[in-house]
């Protein structure tokens, strides 16, 4: 079979990577709750683009609710300048969705497979490319698999998302890793989420976790804000045996 062809890295617009500077400025409270950002031409200076690129940037901040603009500046949200704004928060996501009892056996690993022929062209890749494949198990205490998911990271997310290009090297499987930033460590890169779920329960003569207990089964995409699908999950879990909680926020 032939090697694929070597990736192109996708354009990352200027406005995208000063505000992901910003909101990892803010997370970190590098900049404190409530103190004031600095001018329009400071930060132009400091990320060394033009005036208007930081005001994209400012403006998709405001959107997130991350920063307040007045009359007198823009302010980090969360404090009393603005009381209705909540305090910002970089909060732990699950991965890739499920709250676990506090017995249940977690497995995990991270491999670079080619998807099924189905979901490349919704991945960006070539028939036959691999990417980077997240597989999550939670099994009982006595070893009985409660919930299988699957995830399939396409190619713009590899190309945005360092925490995740970094797997690239070696492409050998990494056990147990811990992804539970993956939604944050979007965000950090200027990504706007969008996801879509639809849940179903299979046949019930169809194989999967649970041992013949009743299934739900999600079919997850997480898309950024120019419609570029960055993960798809699919996950199958035991219902009678394990309940599916997926946190979001935006």
């Amino acid at each position: 079979m032939a090697e694929p062809e070597p990736e192109q890295a996708a354009v990352v617009p200027l406005y995208l990577k000063v505000a992901a500077a910003l909101r990892g400025d803010l997370a970190d409270r590098r900049i404190s709750p409530g103190s004031r950002l600095p001018s329009e031409r400071s930060l132009a200076h400091r990320y060394h683009v033009n005036r208007q690129t930081v005001r994209s940037a400012l403006h998709l901040l405001r959107e997130e609710r991350l920063v307040v603009t007045d009359r007198r500046g823009t302010f980090a949200a969360g404090t009393e300048h603005e009381p209705g704004v909540p305090a910002l928060t970089a909060r732990r996501q699950l991965f890739p969705g499920g709250k676990e009892a506090a017995d249940a056996l977690v497995r995990a690993s991270l491999t670079w497979e080619a998807p099924p022929a189905s979901l490349a062209a919704r991945l960006a890749l070539v028939p036959g490319e691999p990417t980077l494949v997240h597989r999550h198990v939670v099994l009982s205490p006595g070893g009985t698999p409660l919930q299988r998911s699957v995830s399939w990271f396409s190619r713009p997310a590899l190309a945005e998302i360092p925490q995740l290009a970094k797997y690239r090297r070696g492409r050998g499987t990494v056990l147990q890793p811990d992804l539970r930033l993956l939604y944050h460590w979007m965000h950090q890169a200027g990504l706007r989420l969008t996801h879509r779920e639809s849940i179903g329960v299979p046949p019930s003569s169809a194989a999967g976790v649970g041992g013949g207990t009743a299934r739900l089964v999600v079919h997850r995409v997480v898309s950024d804000q120019h419609g570029h699908a960055l993960e798809i999950t699919d996950v199958d879990f035991a219902a009678q045996g394990a309940a599916w909680t997926y946190e979001f926020s935006d």
